[in-house]
């Protein structure tokens, strides 16, 4: 064999290619001039594809002899990126990483150099266009339509205007330019006005001369003779008369193979259709970088067009989340983004998203060589729509009005308000789905359909120039208040609860609804009702600041005495839990949930009269009237007799246990919540959600807490990790944070810091995610109680004073004794004995109801610690006395232990260590679990000393 040792080899890269050793660079076959430092510098990165060389590096080996600075380089690769095209083109080529240096980045081919020039591609002998440089996000569909093509003979690419099927076809048709033998003909079928003229146009692309009237019989003779890919473009408009000539030429040319591109499918014998699908877009999620962004089709592509106008160009992570954005918003549609990307020069990336909601964004222009209808999205728009039949340009336009997925019966009860008949509107619906101009939107229930975003602003365009916006709107209006108050009619019993989850994807056009109802051209009637019949839908979904604004629209709407009292009744109850959990514990809650109880017992609804009486239970829960709480229960009781219904009983019971737990009385509290760990929540459900958290999970917490106060601490915590559990099932923000507060007690009083710690910062997060401020205001103090238990007593303080100023202005007083119980031993452990007294005698007082409460034991024991540590044993024992008695009227053996241990550490001081022995030991001994806790090791370790 001959030595090719010195032989010169090719590297190929677009139309270009390289010779190293001869020094040599051709586009398209023909020397290209490029000066001695910009070759040397093409020729060093080119050896280094793909790879990212340092500045001085680069500096080094072209500059071997000579010192230069940075100016010089950058001034010698803006030679070469001319050289290579335009700064669009180039930028493909020679990529800046800012910072480090530059890349080679595009793929590259090597042959050795007698194949390189003695072998030539295969042309068509009619020219294809040129396929695009780079295609972004569609390797996979051209390698699969290309299968498609060897198998089945006839491909039709499907998909909406400007998704790029040209683009693709092309691409296709270029690679399979060897497999056909260069017979590889396009026919751009675009221009065309006459369908008379289909068959002549094909004969004229190959070349053929048309001598007769009926050119077929030539054509067909033609194709027979030869292996041949036609490539029908943009067929839409003349599928009637296109589509049986070519049924017919691929029957009967056996060698023929027709990859056509259309708005909707052939719908011939022997199609095959791909349909091609928008490019894929990073989702709507925190936390994404610029490479997770980058990682997507549209994002590669939106930031390569902006490279094209800008040269270099660096996506920045301010920027990044708002590309993904732009990409969504755009329906990840090729032309649309292209079109974006052209703006940036202009506005910037955050300035071309603001204006993605201006219909004027339909007109941004795109490539002056683009096709007439694919230099603006209104004008790929307009090709589709002005070749609907009247029927279905009607329905598209009534379509308009929906944002997001919809329902068929939803677009045939809009289509009724334009005219259009049930069996019309449904065909057209279906031939709009052919065409491409509706799309499918996946749902676990059933079918939904949707606009895209461009297609929507355009049909909406129409439907305003039509003058049918107003009727349309109120149709739509219409049937979401008629959806909603069906659903709600079903969901009235006790055993309905999630009666709206399912229909949650109906949120944006409910919002839509709302929204032109109370608007200057809406019908406020209508909002009221509409906002009636959508509260319980807000509270289910746990969209409280929504529910909160449309209740009050609809309230102050209704000043005119216009609302019967069901809707104000409704209205009224979803006030009240919204202010309850938004704004806080507030009177105008008492009041709102006062009234809708009162019109509940005038309409004689038990149904509702329970679900009010659990509202009501809750509000006198948080502001700390736990004895109100229980006559409500008692309420509830009466009221689940008259029902009937198991499950109106026990989740009457698991509201008496709840109130039972806060009073006191825990063995009672143990009693009626048991019930709540082997219930199954399927199985029976109030329909508590709407009051925005789970009956059977506020049952769990008061169970998990009563279990430890009896003396279970074991239980207690398995009760505790499985109420967290169950709440996270349930998605209801609300439902969790509830869990979480209550349960974090358990392990901070077993001594668990740890998972304290890590259940304490998640409800911290939790709340600051989902706005719950009263939530998170629990968090912090929880924290500042967890950092006292660690020593940091200046910082733990420090949180919850914080805590306590946020919990006294929401009146969310539930907590407030617990936090100024733990802010006094705070206070002591600093040697402040005087403001901690003060501090826990004001959380004393803070108690009504003769100082019935679940936490009074724990206040009595810790004044009676400050007044100990202030060397006033004498009533320091009087204190800790009472604090023993109490608990042992609660059962809060918990409690008692922590009671014993601080009275035996007073007598221990004092010289009575028998008397310390004797009342520490039996309690000890009553425990059969948890032995290794922190308060049993203490009363132990202080038994130890005692002995």
């Amino acid at each position: 064999m001959p030595d090719t040792s010195d032989q010169d080899s090719a590297i190929s890269f677009g139309p270009f290619r390289l010779f190293a050793k001869s020094r040599l660079l051709e586009k398209d076959g023909a020397p290209l001039h490029l000066g001695g430092r910009a070759l040397d510098i093409l020729i060093f990165l080119a050896e280094r594809a793909g790879e990212v060389v340092d500045k001085r590096e680069l500096i080094k080996r072209v500059w071997s002899d000579v010192n230069v600075d940075e100016g010089s380089l950058r001034f010698h690769i803006t030679t070469l990126r001319k050289a290579l095209g335009d700064a669009g083109e180039a930028s493909r080529y020679v990529v800046n990483v800012p910072g480090r240096g530059y890349c080679f980045a595009a793929p590259l081919l090597r042959a050795a150099v007698a194949q390189s020039r003695t072998v030539a591609p295969v042309a068509s002998p009619h020219a294809l266009p040129s396929p695009l440089a780079r295609m972004i996000g569609r390797d996979d569909a051209v390698e699969k339509i290309a299968a498609e093509l060897a198998q089945h003979r006839f491909v039709t690419i499907v998909g909406p205007g400007g998704i790029g099927k040209t683009s693709v076809a092309l691409a296709v048709a270029h690679r399979e330019l060897g497999a056909f033998g260069g017979q590889v003909w396009f026919v751009d079928f675009g221009a065309l006005t006459d369908a008379r003229l289909i068959p002549g146009t094909i004969a004229a692309a190959l070349g053929l001369t048309v001598n007769s009237e009926d050119p077929i019989p030539g054509l067909l003779t033609f194709l027979r003779s030869r292996r041949t890919l036609l490539v029908f473009d943009s067929c839409e408009h003349i599928l009637d008369d296109l589509a049986p000539l070519a049924e017919r030429i691929v029957q009967e040319a056996s060698a023929l193979h027709v990859l056509a591109t259309s708005r909707e499918s052939f719908r011939t014998e022997g199609e095959r259709v791909h349909r091609l699908f928008p490019l894929d877009c990073p989702p709507e999620r925190d936390g994404l970088g610029i490479a997770d962004i980058l990682a997507y089709p549209a994002s590669q592509l939106f930031v390569e067009r902006i490279a094209e106008s800008l040269g270099d160009f660096e996506l920045s992570e301010e920027d990044a989340p708002l590309v993904a954005e732009i990409c969504r918003r755009l329906d990840g549609i090729a032309l649309a983004i292209e079109l974006a990307a052209g703006r940036v020069n202009a506005y910037g990336i955050a300035g071309t998203a603001s204006l993605l909601d201006n219909r004027f964004s339909l007109l941004w222009r795109g490539r002056r060589t683009a096709i007439p209808r694919h230099q603006t999205l209104s004008a790929a728009l307009a090709w589709s729509y002005d070749l609907l039949p009247a029927a279905e340009s009607a329905t598209l336009r009534g379509l308009s009005v929906f944002v997001g997925p919809f329902t068929l019966e939803a677009a045939l009860a809009v289509a009724s308000s334009q005219g259009i008949g049930e069996s019309e509107a449904v065909e057209a619906i279906s031939n709009l789905l052919s065409k491409s101009l509706i799309a499918t939107s996946p749902a676990e229930r059933r079918l939904r359909y949707r606009l895209l975003d461009t297609t929507r602003a355009f049909a909406g365009g129409k439907l305003a120039e039509h003058g049918e916006a107003p009727r349309v709107a109120r149709a739509h209006a219409e049937y979401f208040r008629d959806l909603l108050r069906d659903i709600a009619l079903k969901s009235s019993g006790l055993q309905s609860a999630g009666g709206f989850l399912p229909y949650g994807d109906h949120l944006p056009n409910v919002r839509a609804a709302l929204s032109w109802s109370f608007s200057d051209g809406g019908d406020r009637t209508l909002g009221v009702d509409l906002a009636a019949s959508a509260a319980q839908f807000f509270l289910e979904l746990t969209l409280l600041t929504e529910c909160l604004r449309w209740t009050q629209q609809a309230l102050a709407a209704s000043d005119t005495g216009t609302l019967d009292s069901r809707q104000e009744m409704t209205l009224q109850a979803a006030l009240g839990v919204s202010v309850m959990f938004t704004q806080g514990n507030t009177e105008a809650v008492r009041a709102a949930f006062t009234r809708s109880l009162q019109l509940a017992r005038e309409l004689e609804d038990l149904h509702w009269q329970l679900w009010l009486l659990r509202g009501l239970h809750i509000y006198l829960t948080r502001v700390g009237d736990f004895h109100g709480a229980l006559g409500t229960g008692a309420d509830g009781e009466s009221v689940a007799r008259k029902l009937n219904d198991p499950a109106a009983a026990l989740n009457v019971e698991w509201m008496l246990g709840v109130a039972h737990h806060l009073i006191g009385n825990q063995n009672k509290a143990v009693r009626f919540c048991e019930s709540a760990m082997v219930h199954n929540p399927g199985s029976q459900r109030l329909n508590i959600g709407h009051l925005g958290y789970d009956d059977r999970i506020v049952a769990l917490v008061a169970l998990a807490r009563g279990l430890w106060l009896t003396g279970r601490p074991d239980r207690a915590i398995e009760a505790a990790r499985y109420t967290v559990r169950e709440a996270e099932q349930l998605e209801q923000p609300l439902t969790l944070g509830i869990s979480l507060i209550w349960t974090i007690y358990v392990f901070l009083w077993v001594g668990d810091w740890a998972n304290a710690e890590i259940l304490i910062e998640r409800l911290i997060d939790h709340s600051a995610r989902h706005f719950l401020g009263p939530y998170h205001a629990v968090g912090i103090g929880q924290k500042g109680e967890l950092m006292l238990r660690r020593g940091d007593l200046a910082g733990g303080i420090e949180h919850l004073r914080r805590s306590q100023a946020t919990l006294y202005a929401t009146r969310h007083r539930i907590m407030t004794t617990v936090f100024a119980t733990a802010l006094a031993e705070g206070l002591v452990a600093q040697n402040q004995p005087a403001d901690a007294l003060r501090m826990i005698d004001e959380a004393i007082a803070e108690v009504p109801d003769h100082g019935e409460s679940f936490d009074m034991p724990e206040m009595l024991r810790v004044k009676g610690d400050i007044l100990a540590r202030s060397g006033h044993a004498s009533e320091a024992e009087s204190w800790l006395r009472k604090s023993l008695d109490l608990s042992r009227r609660q059962s809060a053996l918990g409690w008692e232990l922590r009671g014993a241990i601080s009275l035996g550490r007073v007598w221990q001081q004092a010289g009575r260590r028998d008397d310390a022995r004797t009342l520490l030991a039996p309690l000890v001994a009553r425990y059969q679990e948890g032995l290794k806790t922190r308060d049993l090791v203490t009363a132990r370790e202080l038994l130890g000393t005692l002995n």
